[in-house]
């Protein structure tokens, strides 16, 4: 077994002698495995210092206290395989010396890829697997908690460097950062000021999850740490190895508690548990290492070993109720890694035993002769089955794709703690089933409630999207709410979604919600409000034709032509009876009479007003003498500006319905929460161009009517011709702006008011006075007046 500096011992690796025991014993009674040959053993304790690692090996080599080297003093037979190696250095400081022997080193400590070069360590053999997927694993289980914020910790050497690029990797590419990493020396040292403070800010770091790895001598320098710096706020994922210092320090066990651990897969080895649990020091009083565990746990000895009985042990004093903090009954990886390594020699000894066998001759009775070196090609090839179900090589192809077993650290109350399998990670399982957590069985450090989080920046929830920060990690960022249009409905969105032209984002933008259809319904007030405004002004206008008809002799009817009167009554009557056509939902006929029937009707109704006006100028001029003018107004020339004019439009709006007429138009945008139903108009030059002519005939009208204000006459209406046309010009002028600004609903709500208001203003101005004459001053109503 390791022991620390200061020869502060690690009980925990005397595991690694019972499986080695255990795994020699099972051998020397196998009947199939090395029949009528029974295997020896030689122990020897490492120590994590190169000095007592190469003296442990002089010794091994002479065989004797003095060392000399090159030469053995071994009676006995030479030993013919190592199984060494808690740490890849000791690997390397010893492998350099066997590999002058080629003698076959087997190492049980976690794999190196140095030590895998042929041509450095030819002679090495590694029972562990690659860690090729350990960063993979723990990015699987960072990623299954939302931590994206964490720390580094590994070793000052190769494999550490190797382990950080490896992992370092793949967080980028799964979009986890790096708050900092820390590289630990092999051995505890003195931390100078600015160290110190360093190690303080590691305390004081948002990032609550730590990662540990590297070889056993970086965990003294954990320990120096853990001391002094670590805090109870922290989540810890780390390799197997690390198991030794949680187990076995006081001060480490609490900043420790609620980690992870990561360990190779393995079945459980028939009969070693009961071995560990039965063994005790009378079994083996020449094993000085399992009288001092002994004494070290339960403060005595059985008789037997060393000097008689020392105090009175327990009659429950075995591994199976080992006091204190050490777990000897969970097997270690390297427990496992010895197993099969002894098992491996053993099998390459038989086949090489087997080969020689065969190739004597039947007389010679001597026992072969086995040489380190002739178990190379055999420990190469050799190929079988443990007794876990495990196969057990040393090809090349195994190294790939390990499969491990996910343990939470867990510290009880009276002081006992224990690694607790809570999941499983195998980069072999299909996509998205690779990392496998029980999550109900998980004990999380004291300092947290809940599952903790490691985040730089808060998450930002649904509804917002991450926006990165200048000159820091991408997972630092702020939150920014999503556009008018747009949603995200998950955590931590890179990029908010537009909803579809159907759809509107809810108030919280996190979903999509289907819009309603729309239209100027009957059911809205606005549009009541227009209906009822079109239906009064229509029974208005058909009550004023009315009063006009039946009191037609009378001369103020007579006045500037009876007949265009009736003519712009009957057009205004439409004109309030065409605004319906734009109250309701749209249809495809409806949207065609919209435009035409309000361009042709207005047009006959300004029009008139103009052939109205001319008429009032035709009849003064005609009291001058002159036949020309006169011979103008008796032929009525005035009325045919009527159907000139509406002819003219007449072939716009043709031409409009030719080429691009109006249709039905989905506006899925004026809106937020609608999808509103509008007539588009189609065409927009031919549309303006509707709107144009009946520009200059208004200004027309207008202009006549105005130059003819003055004219005497007790029933001229030029006057009132001349309001009418100023209203209904600063109508349709207030209009066009209007409608630019607005859209959807509203945008035909003031169409259809300014047609009302523009048919309202030429009823009144031109209608309300005669009317009031005609209805409540009757006696003006007379040539006589």
């Amino acid at each position: 077994p390791d022991v620390a500096p200061l020869f502060r011992w690690l009980w925990k690796n005397y595991q690694y002698v019972l499986a080695f025991r255990f795994a020699i014993q099972e051998i020397n009674k196998d009947p199939q495995l090395l029949p009528n040959l029974t295997l020896g053993f030689q122990l020897y304790n490492s120590v994590t210092s190169g000095q007592f690692t190469l003296r442990s090996t002089l010794h091994w080599l002479t065989g004797k206290h003095h060392l000399i080297p090159n030469y053995t003093c071994q009676t006995q037979g030479k030993t013919v395989a190592i199984i060494a190696g808690t740490t890849s250095a000791f690997s390397a400081e010893i492998g350099t010396m066997l590999e002058l022997y080629e003698t076959p080193q087997i190492t049980y400590g976690p794999f190196d890829p140095m030590l895998s070069e042929r041509d450095k360590f030819p002679s090495l053999y590694q029972m562990a697997t690659s860690d090729s997927s350990l960063a993979c694993g723990m990015l699987s289980l960072l990623l299954h908690f939302g931590w994206i914020w964490v720390a580094i910790f590994v070793s000052n050497d190769m494999k550490g460097e190797q382990f950080l690029q490896d992992i370092e990797a793949e967080m980028v590419k799964k979009g986890v950062c790096l708050a900092y990493s820390v590289k630990l020396p092999d051995t505890k040292s003195r931390y100078e000021e600015t160290e110190i403070s360093f190690l303080e800010g590691i305390r004081i770091s948002s990032a609550n999850v730590h990662i540990l790895y590297g070889d056993v001598r970086g965990l003294y320098t954990v320990e120096f740490l853990s001391k002094y710096y670590l805090t109870l706020g922290k989540v810890w994922i780390m390799a197997t190895k690390w198991e030794i210092v949680v187990k076995e320090t006081d001060h480490m066990l609490h900043s420790f508690h609620g980690g992870f651990s990561f360990s190779h897969h393995k079945e459980e080895i028939p009969g070693l548990n009961h071995f560990v649990k039965t063994v005790d020091p009378s079994h083996y009083p020449e094993d000085f290492f399992l009288s001092q565990l002994w004494l070290h746990a339960f403060h005595c000895l059985p008789p037997g070993p060393l000097c008689g009985t020392i105090g009175v042990c327990p009659p429950n004093a075995s591994f199976e109720f080992f006091p204190g903090r050490i777990d000897m009954l969970t097997i270690s990886d390297s427990s496992y890694f010895i197993y099969n390594a002894v098992y491996a020699v053993a099998h390459a000894l038989h086949k090489m035993l087997s080969e020689q066998m065969e190739k004597r001759s039947p007389g010679d009775a001597s026992q072969p002769r086995i040489l380190p070196w002739q178990l190379h090609p055999l420990l190469r090839k050799i190929q079988f089955t443990n007794s876990a179900g495990e196969d057990v090589s040393f090809h090349e192809t195994r190294h790939h794709m390990p499969h491990y077993d996910i343990h939470n650290i867990v510290n009880f109350p009276a002081g006992f703690r224990l690694l607790i399998k809570i999941g499983e990670f195998s980069p072999e399982c299909a996509r998205g089933e690779s990392l496998v957590l029980n999550e109900e069985m998980i004990e999380w450090p004291v300092a947290f409630k809940e599952t903790p989080q490691s985040l730089c920046s808060q998450r930002c929830g649904p509804g917002f999207r991450k926006m990165p920060q200048e000159g820091k990690h991408v997972c630092c960022y702020t939150c920014v709410v999503c556009p008018e249009r747009d949603i995200s409905n998950h955590t931590d969105a890179e990029q908010c979604i537009p909803c579809a032209d159907h759809e509107y984002p809810n108030m919280e933008r996190n979903r999509c919600l289907p819009k309603l259809v729309t239209f100027l319904a009957f059911e809205e007030f606005l549009r009541m409000a227009l209906a009822c405004m079109a239906l009064c002004f229509s029974v208005l206008t058909a009550a004023v034709l009315w009063v006009f008809v039946k009191h037609r002799d009378t001369p103020i009817v007579k006045a500037n032509n009876r007949t265009l009167s009736y003519i712009l009554l009957i057009a205004l009557l439409l004109c309030f009876l065409c605004s319906l056509l734009f109250l309701g939902r749209p249809n495809t006929a409806t949207c065609l009479l919209q435009q035409i029937a309000f361009c042709l009707v207005f047009t006959v109704a300004v029009s008139t007003v103009l052939a109205k006006t001319i008429t009032v100028i035709l009849a003064f001029k005609a009291l001058k003498p002159g036949r020309t003018i006169r011979r103008l107004l008796v032929s009525g020339t005035s009325n045919f500006i009527i159907p000139i004019c509406s002819m003219i439009q007449l072939v716009l709006c043709g031409i409009w319905l030719g080429t691009s007429p109006p249709f039905i138009e989905v506006d899925k945008h004026s809106e937020h929460d609608y999808i509103i139903l509008v007539c588009n108009k189609g065409s927009v030059t031919a549309f303006y161009c509707v709107l144009g002519y009946l520009g200059p005939l208004a200004l027309a009208s207008f202009t006549v009517a105005f130059l003819a204000r003055n004219l005497p006459d007790t029933f001229n209406e030029a006057k009132f011709l001349t309001f009418s046309m100023l209203v209904f010009c600063s109508v349709w002028v207030t209009f066009l702006p209007v409608c630019h600004s607005t859209k959807g609903k509203v945008m035909v709500a003031v169409e259809v008011f300014s047609i009302l208001a523009s048919s309202a203003g030429l009823l009144g101005c031109i209608f309300a006075p005669k009317c009031y004459v005609i209805l409540i001053k009757p006696d003006k109503n007379s040539l006589k007046a």
